[in-house]
């Protein structure tokens, strides 16, 4: 285990605990036909600000060879103020990824498919992380928005007003797609048939 306070940020990475295991199997985020084993994957508790300005610690599932570029990450995310809803492991909507998004949950390890297909999202492996997903929709080749809550934000603009969920709109070039690149995340706002804005992952 490692539990670390740095530059006033708390973190903790840890191995996945048999209490987390039993949540990920009875939560169905997880099972013995995963691309990764659980030993693959880390535990991380974080702090994040909340849509109401508040300090809070969320909880996510990674690959353990991102670990560190997620905790690096979120550090600065959590510096800049940039806030993130809520934080919450997939199993706690029975990994139902359009359950999570509806609840503007930002997640990452899932053991799912590609929408569609029968190959392995990022996801899977613990190399993707959805983040405020209602603010950052998918929008699908033909332009569909799947979540009604997320139309109002199809248009991409800085927005006028100061409230949370608008600060938590991702833009191209903003702080919080350079850190995730920096650190050699892709974000699917830059893909070019479709959008997914609230996307980042990991390719090696």
């Amino acid at each position: 285990m490692s539990t670390i306070l740095f530059a006033n940020y708390n973190y903790k990475i840890t191995s996945i605990s048999k209490n987390i295991e039993e949540k990920m199997i009875k939560g169905n985020s997880h099972n013995y036909a995963c691309p990764v084993t659980l030993k693959d994957l880390r535990y991380i508790n974080l702090e994040h600000i909340d849509f109401k300005g508040n300090t809070k610690i969320g909880e996510l599932i990674v690959h353990k060879n991102v670990a560190s570029d997620i905790v690096k990450i979120f550090e600065y995310l959590y510096n800049i103020k940039y806030p993130i809803e809520k934080m919450k492991l997939v199993s706690n909507y029975k990994a139902n990824d359009f359950s999570s998004i509806e609840d503007n949950n930002t997640s990452a390890y899932n053991c799912r498919f590609i929408e569609n297909t029968t190959k392995w999202s990022k996801h899977a492996y613990g190399k993707a992380i959805d983040i405020n997903p209602i603010q950052n929709p998918y929008i699908s080749k033909s332009g569909e928005i799947s979540h009604e809550k997320s139309l109002k934000y199809r248009k991409r603009v800085v927005p006028n007003d100061i409230s949370y969920s608008s600060k938590a709109i991702l833009l191209k070039n903003d702080e919080v797609v350079r850190i995730f690149q920096k650190y050699g995340w892709k974000w699917g706002g830059i893909w070019i048939s479709i959008k997914d804005y609230q996307h980042f992952e990991k390719r090696q």
